[in-house]
Order: structure tokens, then sequence, then C-alpha cells
């Protein structure tokens, strides 16, 4: 966590990692958001395991293909009681960011989309948002995605199918390109 929670606190960001990181690295790139009015929360995913073999340097996971679903019904519930519990201690209400980098951006889409967290802003960073998503569940929170113009992991083809059923259906969907590859960039967010 950057910065300590309390009535000062205008700004709540959850960040989430992408796979085979780790939150207490991850959380370093939001260093420059640590304002006095920001808190930045980077919960780390519930599946460790090692990136190399069985040992060596360990990375996590917020789901595998192997019982989906359920893994995906387990890391809602745990984000959902993150911030229930964090809540209590921001009585001031504040502004709240979700930021998914790779596969935490489909977590963050989820979240968003399950409807237990009231989100202002949607940031997708080297990602985009789970196909089963609906223009709907979005609500009114304003969706960017930032990408690389090499990242090698976002199809530009999915890319634009996806801001069109987003903007057929009132829903804009703001595009920030970057130079660079898969990772994340705060150029142009904020």
């Amino acid at each position: 966590m950057l910065g300590q929670p309390g009535p000062h606190i205008q700004r709540l960001w959850y960040v989430l990692h992408g796979y085979g990181q780790l939150a207490e690295r991850f959380i370093r790139e939001f260093e420059r958001l640590d304002d006095g009015a920001t808190l930045v929360v980077a919960p780390e995913a519930l599946s460790r395991s090692y990136l190399r073999g069985g040992s060596g340097t360990i990375g996590a996971s917020w789901m595998t293909r192997e019982d989906r679903l359920n893994e995906i019904s387990d890391y809602l519930r745990y984000l959902t009681l993150l911030h229930a519990q964090l809540l209590p201690q921001l009585p001031g209400q504040p502004a709240i960011t979700l930021l998914g980098f790779s596969q935490g951006g489909a977590t963050a889409g989820r979240w968003l989309a399950s409807g237990t967290i009231p989100a202002q802003h949607l940031i997708l960073c080297g990602a985009l948002l789970p196909p089963e998503i609906t223009p709907e569940q979005l609500g009114q929170t304003a969706i960017t995605v930032v990408i690389g113009k090499e990242d090698p992991f976002v199809d530009r083809q999915d890319l634009e199918q996806q801001r069109n059923r987003l903007q057929s259906a009132g829903k804009p969907l703001r595009l920030v390109e970057f130079d660079g590859g898969h990772r994340v960039s705060l150029e142009g967010v904020c």
C-alpha cells in the first residue's frame, strides 16, 4: 500500500498486477501517485507458484484454465472483502480508480462488472475487457485502454471490435498509446 488510509484520502487506486508478478514489486510502478491524498492498494493474486520449474523466482496468478470459474469467484470475493475492510478507514468516500495490467486487466474488468466496486475509472494496461462483459455491466465508469505500440499481447483487431461494441452502446473507450511494449505506462492517464 502507498499512503495511509484516513479522511484525507481523496483518491483510491486499486492496481492489479499481471501474470507472474508480485504485488510488492508491482506497486513500485505507482510511487508517483503517492501525493498524500491518494491511496494506492496493490492486492496480490491468490495463486503463487515458481515461475521456472520447482524453485527460483515466485510469481502470482489471478487464475488459470483449471477450475477457472471457481478461481474467478474466489478472487472477486477476495477483492470485494478487501474493499469492504478498507472502506471504513476512508470516511471521505474517495474517487476510485481500478487499474489492471495484463491478466490483472481482465480481473479488474470482472470486478467492476460484478457491481461490488463503485469505480469512476477503469484503466486497462496491456489488456482488454474479458469478452463476457457487457457494456451495461460497466455502468457510468470511464474506460481507458493503455497499450504500447509494440505490445505483442493485445490484438489490434480485438481492440477495435471491443471499442466499436462499447461505442455502439454509448460507452466510449479512450485509447492511450505509448512507444514500447507490454508494460504499465501512466503517461497520458494521470
